[in-house]
């Protein structure tokens, strides 16, 4: 049978046939935004929400991922391209709010669900915690008010020790809000901080020699979306380094690092699933309400403390929320 006799017979239907079975197979699409690395080991995190929701990447659902690995500049370009992309949900994650805004500034139309830090009413992201309003909704976390609460955990750990580091990305559009921070305490305590700036994956060994140059035996490294992504390397250098170090999420203390202390990320990144699947079934982000952080959560390594001998008082260890040993 010629191919026109065939097209007649199924009154043209089979025009239609390719472009309906195309409509079928194409799936919604997130376009995941993000400050850091894209190999951030949040993602199973976000990926269990999303499956939790019915949302399975490969089945149900694809992601789109655009990283601009540390270099917070890229992002409104990054943010600009998935809305060419036209995907249909963006969620932007790591770099602070920078990512956020970045975001929120591609686009009015695009459902965004943010991760973000700080207040995201003061700094302009939503309207209000329980009506976000317009086109976005996310999880908040306060980590830059707990920067000067982990320079307190680490001078009441070596409360002899007069100098100690921090370690801050100045690509981070709050570097200096979390110096701020951290400045305060210290000054409280009477401590010498040394300033150690890390942008790129070259700065980390240079950082450590300058923080043994300085004769700093203790290290606080600020919350930042680049040092997590790299943190098992950030916990190696330490660890060969001898230098006893606070981090801000609990995956560093898993890692070996001695001592974290912040919110959940597993939660985080779990609660951006299960909004992104929401938004899908239908939910508009300005009626889900941001979610604000739980307590922050203290977990200490011991099996790091006695390599690097140190003892950990009673005291400390009754306020842990986990201790690995």
């Amino acid at each position: 049978m010629r191919r026109r006799e065939f097209i007649n017979l199924l009154g043209g239907a089979a025009l239609l046939w390719p472009h309906v079975c195309g409509a079928q197979q194409q799936l919604p699409v997130i376009g995941l935004l993000f400050g850091g690395a894209p190999g951030s080991p949040a993602l199973p995190l976000f990926r269990r929400g999303l499956k939790e929701a019915g949302y399975v990447e490969g089945e149900n659902v694809a992601i789109e991922f655009r990283s601009a690995k540390g270099d917070y500049d890229r992002l409104p370009e990054l943010a600009a391209e998935l809305v060419r992309r036209q995907v249909n949900v963006i969620v932007a994650a790591g770099g602070a709010n920078a990512t956020a805004r970045a975001a929120k500034a591609a686009t009015a139309k695009i459902p965004i669900v943010f991760l973000g830090v700080g207040d995201p009413v003061e700094s302009g992201l939503v309207e209000s915690y329980s009506r976000p309003g317009a086109n976005i909704t996310g999880v908040t976390l306060f980590n830059v008010e707990l920067d000067g609460k982990r320079v307190e955990l680490l001078h009441e750990l070596l409360p002899e020790r007069a100098v100690i580091a921090v370690l801050v990305n100045p690509n981070n559009p709050n570097a200096e809000s979390q110096l701020k921070s951290v400045r305060a305490v210290a000054a409280l305590y009477g401590l010498q901080l040394s300033v150690l700036r890390a942008g790129a994956d070259s700065d980390f060994e240079a950082s450590f020699v300058t923080l043994l140059h300085e004769r700093a035996r203790g290290l606080v490294v600020m919350a930042d979306a680049f040092f997590y992504s790299r943190l098992e390397h950030l916990v190696a250098l330490a660890e060969r380094n001898a230098v006893p170090a606070v981090y801000d999420e609990r995956e560093y203390a898993e890692a070996g690092g001695l001592m974290s202390y912040g919110p959940s990320i597993a939660e985080t990144y779990h609660q951006l699933g299960l909004y992104t699947g929401r938004i899908f079934k239908g939910e508009r982000p300005a009626d889900l309400p941001v979610v604000q952080p739980t307590k922050p959560e203290l977990v200490i390594n011991l099996k790091t403390a006695e390599t690097l001998g140190l003892t950990i008082s009673s005291a400390v260890l009754a306020r842990a929320d986990e201790v690995i040993e």
